[in-house]
């Protein structure tokens, strides 16, 4: 856990600054001969910049990890007859934040049979109701599977997202508006979301969608710029990564790091489905895996359970991070 409550940045930074022009102050009117002193601050000072930091909102965000609602998460569902099941012991706690993230491993598709074995996944319509009854504000879509269910699909999921009031980041209607991102607001200030692939063909295609985000440094460099111009925080995902290793790989470092540089503060990762590491770097923070959210992977005890991150800001400053395991499926 990283906590930083004392002071906002901006608070210690307005102070010293009131130090300094005070010092600069005295000494042009004070005689050459006198030692130059500074006002002091005030009592009344203090208490007004304690209740001006007191009046920055304070936000939530929540991460989670990746997301898969076909085989035996829909086989399940639909033989309770409840297509929020996946959600229903861990609803409470992603209702409780702000924004709630996670990344949607399968594609939403009303075509096509229903998918209960193999790796090409498909999500029926109906299973969203689980990501509405988390609460789950918006999700990254650009990851291997983002094409399972071809052009069609990539496009029947954005417009199922947008029709159930849920946010995506990662894909679009054009490969513009896929890097172009979201903009949540909360406590009158905007959030904004990017989201990345490592692999979007998975061995499935030959060709690139442009309409799917790839892991390009300059372009997310780019891409994040751009955001910052439309938000006050930005976020950033990406889904990369070795499958089921606990060791960051080189490419998640380089490519997270270089998002903070660019000026984004979190970076949330997913695809190895299992837990990595996170760290604080720069003025951000970064987590290179967060695991399984919902998934039927039970063949591994570390794929059973994944990372839950919140990250509290103060205004825009991050003020405390905090990572709990979830629960394994029963």
């Amino acid at each position: 856990m990283y906590i930083n409550t004392l002071q906002p940045k901006w608070v210690r930074i307005f102070i010293s600054l009131y130090w300094s022009r005070s010092i600069q102050n005295e000494l042009k009117r004070t005689p050459k001969l006198t030692s130059p002193l500074p006002r002091p601050v005030t009592r009344r000072k203090l208490l007004f910049l304690a209740a001006t930091a007191a009046k920055s909102p304070i936000t939530t965000l929540l991460f989670g990890g990746d997301v898969m609602l076909c085989r035996a998460i829909g086989r399940q569902a639909r033989e309770r007859h409840d297509p929020a099941l996946p959600f229903r012991d861990l609803a409470p706690r992603l209702r409780a934040a702000d924004i709630t993230f996670a990344n949607l491993e399968a594609p939403f598709s009303d075509q096509g049979k229903t998918v209960d074995t193999g790796m090409v996944f498909k999500a029926e319509p109906e299973m969203i109701e689980g990501l509405k009854t988390a609460g789950i504000d918006v999700v990254s879509t650009a990851n291997n599977h983002a094409r399972d269910r071809g052009a069609y699909g990539l496009e029947y999921t954005l417009k199922w997202l947008s029709e159930n009031g849920i946010a995506s980041a990662g894909t679009g209607p054009t490969a513009a508006l896929a890097h172009q991102g979201t903009v949540l607001v909360r406590n009158g200030l905007r959030f904004g979301f990017l989201a990345y692939a490592q692999d979007q063909a998975n061995g499935n295609y030959q060709d690139l969608d442009p309409r799917v985000c790839d892991m390009d440094i300059a372009r997310m460099q780019q891409d994040v710029a751009a955001l910052r111009l439309r938000a006050d925080v930005v976020t950033v995902s990406m889904h990369a990564g070795m499958e089921y290793s606990t060791r960051v790989h080189p490419i998640q470092t380089k490519f997270a790091q270089a998002a903070i540089d660019a000026g984004a503060r979190i970076v949330a990762g997913h695809h190895p489905h299992v837990v990595q590491p996170w760290e604080l770097y720069r003025e951000g923070v970064v987590f290179y895996s967060l695991g399984n959210l919902v998934f039927d992977q039970s063949d591994r005890p570390a794929t059973r359970e994944g990372l839950l991150a919140e990250v509290v800001l103060q205004g825009r400053e991050i003020a405390r991070v905090t990572v709990s395991r979830t629960p394994p499926p029963d």
